[in-house]
């Protein structure tokens, strides 16, 4: 017989109750919840597990708190940085490397780049298009250029159509960064990116899927190399979850 299951708290199902609600009324990023008084009412409940379940969903981003006179919960969007901090608990908690991380990174992102060239809108090429003059411009800067990397991998993620492989990127990327780690990108690695993502870019702008993919996969497969032959060590190194995403 199957072991039996513990009952879900009841604040974990306030909190799933409140965001059900959230959905079904429509309610935008920078909306105020409902306040205390009528949310005690609405669902039932006492006082300390209203409070339980609002702090659920602060530590998911779901909300944030507004101090002060007429403050109280405002409903905000979660970011992947969530995701990511709970992929590296896991990964710790598995011992797992950060190798895995980069070989998840190989697998799915020329998968995303296909389908991205089908998928792609007009708006989402013109905001690729502006990440990649931006690397140029600033080739010179490390951080500017690789917020302008990350933001060139995030939109095609996001222009797959699949919200979840954007997620995933969007993670991922927080992790594999790598400069937290000790990882550096020389001038020279900085203009490989560019000329890579100059190529990513020209498939998807023709809308060419096999291209994409090939470019794309390149592309990772250069990040690997590099990684593996210049930081062998990190490579086999757990992340520990309190040091990769300060």
């Amino acid at each position: 017989m199957p072991a039996a299951t513990r009952p879900a708290k009841t604040a974990l199902i306030v909190a799933q109750r409140i965001v059900s609600d959230v959905i079904a009324q429509g309610l935008q990023p920078g909306a105020a919840l409902p306040s205390e008084k009528i949310m005690l009412e609405t669902y039932h409940i006492g006082r300390g597990t209203l409070r339980e379940a609002l702090r659920l969903l602060e530590f998911q981003g779901v909300i944030t708190i507004k101090p002060g006179p007429g403050g109280g919960p405002i409903f905000m969007r979660p970011d992947a940085g969530h995701l990511a901090s709970t992929l590296v608990l896991l990964m710790q908690l598995a011992n797992a490397p950060f190798r895995v991380s980069v070989e998840t990174r190989y697998g799915i992102e020329p998968v995303i780049s296909r389908l991205a060239a089908t998928r792609i809108s007009d708006e989402q090429l013109a905001e690729l298009g502006k990440s990649v003059e931006e690397m140029s411009l600033h080739i010179a800067d490390e951080r500017i250029f690789l917020d302008s990397n990350k933001k060139f991998h995030d939109i095609i993620a996001w222009s797959s159509g699949n919200p979840l492989f954007g997620y995933l990127v969007d993670s991922l990327l927080g992790i594999l960064d790598g400069t937290r780690l000790g990882i550096d990108y020389p001038e020279h690695r900085r203009k490989a990116i560019l000329k890579a993502h100059e190529d990513i870019f020209s498939a998807l702008s023709s809308h060419d899927p096999d291209t994409a993919e090939q470019q794309m996969r390149r592309h990772v497969k250069a990040y690997v190399d590099y990684a593996t032959k210049r930081y062998p060590d990190l490579m086999d190194q757990v992340i520990a979850w309190d040091t990769s995403l300060r």
